[in-house]
């Protein structure tokens, strides 16, 4: 028998298979449920189009990628703005839906003041929404307000004090549409399906920097040295401080992958989550930090929601944005799909502000959601 013979007749016997292929079928189907991926026959056509393009020596990355992003199902899951001197730019990912939201004001008019915000909502995409919307609207408003009475204002109590009331605002509106039950209160910690968002609040406003955070979305800030400067901590159950404030409040925290509030939730502070607010497991208090823009000279500020820290350090953001900040999206757009192509599974959004850039054209390009 020739040695061909044999390896076609092991072929057949092994690698064709019945159990072989059901086995690779199996497994290609609990990936997807897993890891809530698109259809399987699109990540092969994508593969298949990145082969010919090689075979042909056309292959560029960044064009295949767009083109699996902005094309999948005719459904719309890329949103992207540039305002004046920041970008964002964000996916939905691997998740179902898209619960992120940002918005920016640039050079508020008579006011000398910015406003960048990344929301991550959870549990619906409600709680991101309508703290985004009104947030930024009484923000302005204040602001506006200050600047036509020639009056000062506290920028940091001020974003406390908007922050906390249009939580609020927000439990207000959860309580009138829901029955709080204790049915209810059971459905909605066996499904984590509670709604409420994180915030990372940037105002530039004279040269000053105030960064308001709540929850685990996250500012860093590149240094004229280039090093990664955290203007937001990370509001985490098993830290300590958080921990213990918990515990005071007669809650606890659990292990189940990541640390979560009463088995619920991944992060200790956030707008929204009734009913966890009740007995103040989750509060909405903001930590805020301010900085000299002149002292540090940022060449920029990224923004971003979990989607891009899980899978890229502070540092890691900051060395890739800059060798990118002379692009259209200031980099925002290439760390997205970086981040999407390390695997991460959440929604991803980035804004990034350039710090060198006072004004630049715009563009926006948001579907209804």
């Amino acid at each position: 028998m020739t040695l061909t013979a044999v390896v076609s007749r092991y072929i057949r016997k092994y690698l064709f298979s019945q159990e072989l292929v059901l086995t690779c079928i199996f497994l290609l189907i609990l990936y997807q449920s897993v890891f809530h991926v698109k259809p399987i026959w699109r990540y092969l056509r994508r593969t298949k189009l990145n082969i010919q393009l090689r075979w042909q020596g056309q292959y560029n990355s960044s064009k295949v990628q767009d083109s699996h992003l902005l094309n999948s199902s005719g459904e719309n899951d890329v949103w992207e703005t540039k305002k004046g001197n920041a970008a964002v730019y964000a996916i939905q990912g691997r998740r179902p839906h898209m619960e992120d939201r940002f918005n920016i004001v640039y050079d508020l008019e008579h006011t000398k003041s910015s406003i960048y915000g990344i929301f991550d909502g959870h549990g619906g995409e409600f709680a991101a929404d309508f703290v985004e919307k009104t947030l930024f609207k009484k923000m302005m408003i204040r602001l506006l307000k200050s600047s036509l009475d020639h009056s000062q204002v506290n920028i940091s109590q001020m974003i406390m004090q908007e922050m906390l009331d249009v939580d609020d605002q927000l439990l207000k509106v959860t309580r009138s549409n829901m029955d709080i039950s204790d049915h209810l209160l059971n459905i909605t910690r066996s499904n984590m399906d509670i709604s409420g968002t994180t915030a990372v609040l940037a105002l530039v406003q004279d040269g000053t920097l105030t960064v308001a955070n709540v929850g685990d979305s996250r500012g860093v800030l590149c240094d004229k040295a280039g090093q990664a400067v955290p203007v937001s901590f990370d509001h985490k159950p098993h830290l300590v401080q958080e921990r213990q404030r918990i515990r005071n409040a007669g809650g606890f925290i659990s292990f189940n992958g990541v640390w979560r509030v009463a088995g619920i939730l991944a992060m200790s502070r956030a707008l929204g989550d009734y009913p966890l607010k009740d007995k103040n497991l989750v509060i909405a208090n903001p930590d805020i930090l301010t900085f000299n823009i002149s002292d540090l000279q940022p060449p920029f500020m990224i923004l971003a929601t979990d989607g891009l820290w899980d899978v890229f350090s502070n540092q890691e953001a900051v060395d890739y944005i800059s060798e990118r900040l002379h692009e259209p999206h200031y980099g925002a757009k290439s760390l997205v799909l970086q981040a999407y192509y390390r695997g991460s599974l959440d929604n991803i959004s980035v804004l990034v502000v350039n710090f060198k850039e006072k004004k630049s054209a715009s563009f926006d390009k948001q579907p209804n959601r």
